[in-house]
């Protein structure tokens, strides 16, 4: 008989056999890549990701089209740490004719990166000369953002510094944002904005987005002074500010006076900006925790009228402070929205809710609730879910009962 480890070995050589077989083979029953990735966002079980990949009858055509597929299968796996399964998964792909083609194996790098196995990344990188594949900005630039997704910020500014000398091209605007951003990540704005010149004096375009990258991270450093500066050169620039600068602004000062943030959309507005349902969930936000939940409301409920739609954040934030306030049953009704749109909030937020149902004797919609949570959550956080119902003394069900009432 097999010891437990020989059947985990045995398992782990199964389904990477069946990785590797993914990127080769054909299903006799295939898919296209947009039901593919439909079926990817709610298949949770990393070997059933992979079936569905190795399904799809058109996946090489278009490695853009075919790369968000591709990608969530490697995060599937990721997330179970097999990381041996992804190296066989993406090493397979290097058997297909389109492998000189730049974009195509630039999706190969970037998955790495979204597992963050950013030195199997750079090995693709660096293999690019024996796989006859030519390299530019594109393939340079997912090199970047692997290692920005692998969260080695300090290494993205050596490598900017070294592989375009190396390689002989031109780092672009693309290139330098990502940079840019890394330099955010660490905290250091001053050194992006050192940066800024160096792309001035190459006439490289600075875009609204590398300005509002900057201004988020003097925000976060609590310097609202150098932020100003930045929103002034900006528009000195004429490089906006869009919606996500303002949105960028907003944050900072959600915390305070909601008269403050209302300014600040009806600026928005005047200047011909459409503010998103990211404007008006700082507004509803700024509002809760000045504990003022009608008002709240009412941001949440116009949200339709404004062309707007909420979303996961909106209900997460409002449930969270309606419980906060004790209005469970208001909670719960916002909760029957979220199932009904698929944007349900977090287990910590639903946990505060059903907890809050049961103190007030609503066992009947503490158990719709739990019922449809259980359809709606990944099997990791079933499981939890099942200990808080035998913890709340919800798992007597009655019979008829299917979900949210």
């Amino acid at each position: 008989m097999f010891s437990s480890i020989a059947l985990r070995q045995a398992r782990h050589l199964s389904t990477a056999t069946a990785a590797a077989a993914a990127a080769s083979s054909t299903s006799s029953s295939t898919i296209s890549i947009s039901k593919a990735k439909s079926k990817l966002k709610a298949e949770h079980d990393p070997d059933k990701a992979l079936e569905i990949y190795s399904s799809v009858s058109d996946r090489y055509i278009s490695p853009l089209s075919s790369r968000y597929a591709q990608e969530y299968a490697v995060k599937r796996l990721a997330k179970s740490h097999r990381f041996s399964d992804i190296e066989n998964f993406l090493e397979s792909h290097k058997n297909s004719p389109q492998i000189t083609q730049e974009p195509f194996l630039s999706s190969i790098i970037r998955s790495y990166g979204v597992a963050g196995m950013f030195d199997h990344a750079l090995k693709i990188y660096d293999q690019m000369d024996d796989l006859g594949t030519p390299r530019s900005a594109i393939s340079f630039n997912v090199l970047l953002s692997a290692c920005v997704h692998s969260k080695l910020y300090d290494r993205v500014a050596q490598l900017f510094d070294e592989m375009p000398v190396k390689y002989e091209f031109l780092p672009d605007k693309v290139s330098y944002g990502i940079l840019i951003r890394s330099y955010c990540e660490m905290g250091s704005p001053e050194m992006a904005m050192e940066r800024l010149k160096e792309m001035e004096e190459k006439g490289v375009e600075i875009t609204t987005v590398t300005f509002t990258t900057i201004l988020h991270s003097f925000y976060k450093k609590g310097k609202s002074d150098e932020a100003d500066c930045v929103w002034n050169e900006m528009v000195k620039r004429g490089c906006g500010p869009d919606v996500g600068a303002y949105n960028v602004k907003i944050m900072n000062i959600q915390g305070g006076d909601p008269e403050g943030v209302k300014a600040l959309i009806e600026e928005m507005s005047d200047a011909g900006l459409k503010p998103d349902t990211i404007s008006y969930n700082y507004l509803m936000t700024c509002y809760c925790r000045n504990e003022l939940m009608d008002e709240a409301q009412k941001v949440y409920e116009d949200l339709e009228r404004t062309g707007c739609n909420p979303n996961a954040a909106t209900f997460r934030t409002l449930i969270f402070y309606l419980c906060k306030k004790g209005r469970f049953e208001t909670g719960y009704k916002v909760f029957k929205e979220s199932v009904r749109v698929n944007k349900i909030p977090d287990f910590n937020t639903l946990k505060y809710l059903v907890e809050g149902l049961v103190k007030r004797s609503k066992l009947k919609d503490a158990k719709g609730m739990s019922r449809t949570v259980k359809k709606k959550f990944p099997p990791n956080l079933v499981k939890a879910w099942t200990k808080l119902e035998e913890e709340l003394g919800l798992t007597k069900v009655e019979a008829g009962d299917n979900g949210v009432q």
